[in-house]
Formats: C-alpha cells, sequence, structure tokens
C-alpha cells in the first residue's frame, strides 16, 4: 500500500497511558485514507500502474518537498543527508516501498483488490515470522499458532485463487521488510524526511518508467486525458504523504494495543470494496482461506492484550 503505501504494521514507542482522542483520530485517518486508495488509483485510469507509480514518486517528492520549506526543516534534511549510513539505509528502505508501491497498483488496477487486502491483513504475521528469520526472536505459543494457521491458509487460497497468491505475499514480505529497515533507522529520521529521501532515490526510477511508457503505445495519458486526470494524478503525491503524516502524529500519541488494532481498518475497507463494489468473485475456497487468516489475527491480538496486560509488550520503534 502505500501505505507504505503503507502501509504500515509499525507502532509507538508508547506505554500503557490512557490514548488521546487526538491520536485514534489521527490513525483511523490514517489507515482509513490507506483503505480508499484502490478506489484512487482506479480514477486515474486510463493511465497504467507504471504510469501511475512513476507519476506518485515524483509528486510524492515535490509534496514532501514543498512541506519542508513551509516547516524550514532543510537544515535537518541535510544533516540527515551528510550520513552515508542513514542515506544509503533510506535507499534500501526505497527499494522495498517501491516494490510495495508498484505491486499495489497492478493489483489495484487490474481486478486484484481482493488479494492486496489479503496482503495487509497477513502483515502483522509476516512480521513476527521476519522476526523470527532476521532477528532470531523466540515466539510464544499463540505467535506459532498464529503463523500455523496462516501457512494453512495461504494452501486454501492458493486453490481459491487458483494460484499462489503473489500479490498478496510480495505486497506482505515488502512492507514487513519496510518496516524493518525502517526500525534499523529509528528516530534519526522523521517521517517527512524519510518519504523525500526515498522518493528522491526512487526519481530515476520514475523518470525510466515514464519514458518507457511514453515510447510504447498508447504512451502517457498523463497531460492529453483532460484537466481533471491531471489533478488526480498530481494528488496521488499528497494522497502518499498525507496519511504517512497523520500516522506519525498518532503513532507520538498512541499505546502499542491501539495502534495493533486500528490498522486493521485500512485491508477492511478494501476487502469491502473488492467485494461489494468491485464485485471480485470471493469463491467458498477464499471465505474459507479469509477465515482462517482471521482466526490467525484474532489469536495474535488475544495474545497482544494478555501480554500488554501483563506489562511485557516490547516498545517498537515507528516505522
Amino acid at each position: 500500500m502505500s501505505r507504505p503505501a503503507a502501509a504500515p504494521y509499525a507502532s509507538a514507542p508508547q506505554t500503557d497511558e490512557q490514548p488521546s482522542r487526538s491520536g485514534i483520530l489521527y490513525a483511523v485517518g490514517a489507515y482509513t485514507m490507506w483503505g480508499f486508495l484502490p478506489a484512487y488509483f482506479l480514477l486515474l485510469l486510463p493511465s497504467g500502474p507504471f504510469e501511475i507509480v512513476a507519476v506518485r514518486i515524483f509528486f510524492s517528492l515535490i509534496f514532501c518537498a514543498l512541506i519542508i520549506t513551509v516547516t524550514r526543516a532543510w537544515p535537518a534534511f541535510l544533516a540527515i543527508v551528510r550520513q552515508p549510513r542513514l542515506l544509503f539505509t533510506m535507499g534500501l528502505a526505497g527499494v522495498l516501498i517501491y516494490v510495495n508501491w508498484q505491486t499495489y497498483v497492478i493489483g489495484a488496477t487490474t481486478g486484484h483488490v481482493v488479494e492486496t487486502a489479503l496482503g495487509y491483513f497477513i502483515n502483522p504475521i509476516v512480521t513476527i515470522l521476519l522476526g523470527v528469520v532476521i532477528l532470531g526472536e523466540r515466539l510464544r505459543i499463540a505467535q506459532w499458532v498464529a503463523l500455523g494457521i496462516s501457512v494453512i491458509a495461504v494452501g486454501v487460497l492458493t486453490v481459491g485463487f487458483g494460484s499462489v497468491p503473489w500479490i498478496a505475499l510480495i505486497l506482505a514480505f515488502s512492507f514487513g521488510l519496510y518496516g524493518f529497515v525502517k526500525k534499523r533507522v529509528g528516530r534519526s529520521v522523521d517521517a517527512v524526511s524519510g518519504l523525500t529521501l526515498e522518493t528522491l532515490w526512487l526519481l530515476p526510477v520514475a523518470a525510466v518508467q515514464a519514458i518507457v511508457v511514453a515510447s510504447t503505445a498508447p504512451g502517457l495519458a498523463f497531460g492529453s486525458s483532460g484537466a481533471a486526470h491531471v489533478a488526480l494524478m498530481i494528488g496521488a503525491g499528497v494522497i502518499t504523504a498525507v496519511p504517512l503524516l497523520l500516522f506519525a502524529s498518532a503513532a507520538k500519541r498512541l499505546p502499542l494495543i491501539y495502534m495493533g488494532f486500528i490498522q486493521y481498518v485500512a485491508p477492511i475497507l478494501q476487502f469491502l470494496f473488492g467485494v461489494f463494489i468491485m464485485g471480485e468473485p470471493m469463491p467458498l475456497e477464499r471465505w474459507l482461506g479469509f477465515g482462517l487468516v482471521w482466526l490467525a489475527l484474532v489469536v495474535l491480538t488475544v495474545d497482544m492484550i494478555r501480554t500488554s496486560r501483563a506489562g511485557r509488550m516490547p516498545v517498537a520503534e515507528p516505522v
């Protein structure tokens, strides 16, 4: 998603304090905007997915640069640029978010909205799996149970989709890895500077994609499909940055457990849009597969609540 993106199974360095009303509103606003991204991308047709992502990268960079200018944050941004480790880490983050964005837009514009929703439903589970593989973390019994149920769910959904749900898996793993990279950066890079650097690294990719699309029939739709289409394409940069800023604001105000609950707003909206608005098929196998995924998420959520109440919830950094 573009949620990173995005978006993102991330959380704030919070304690068990009562959540602020503004924090909840920011979080719901961010995930609601991410949830409606498939509808927004469909408004960008006849532009294809590669043109959409190219334009999204360019105008996200422009919008972030405007924010940095208005907030007079260029000195802080340049201080990040002068640190090679941070600079190249953000380059890696840019590659991962590019894979996520491109896959998401392809799914959203080619009749696979339900599968994109699946990707963000299983993202928390994939994040746990990556923690085991990359960090050698030890899982609790409930987490192992959730992983096992998820593996079975993917098998059932493979039957339901007629093939391995690659779009969902690529979205979940690319965003999970993106989260790990951003955690290594921690608070050294703020949300706007991070997105600015990521899109700056991706600018050559956007240029190449735009040139390739322009040189092949039917060419670029941007600029040749009316003023409303141009405005919507420019808005792709805004719709990318604003949810990220809302998320960053929410992460400062809400405990981890609340962010864990609210994150499901986005895939729920995407799922409902795909099934009831786009009319994507949902045979019995898909319902069974999604049911297993939801069961795994219930197991994870109950475990998260119990862990939080026991005071053993690890502190996480916002991504």
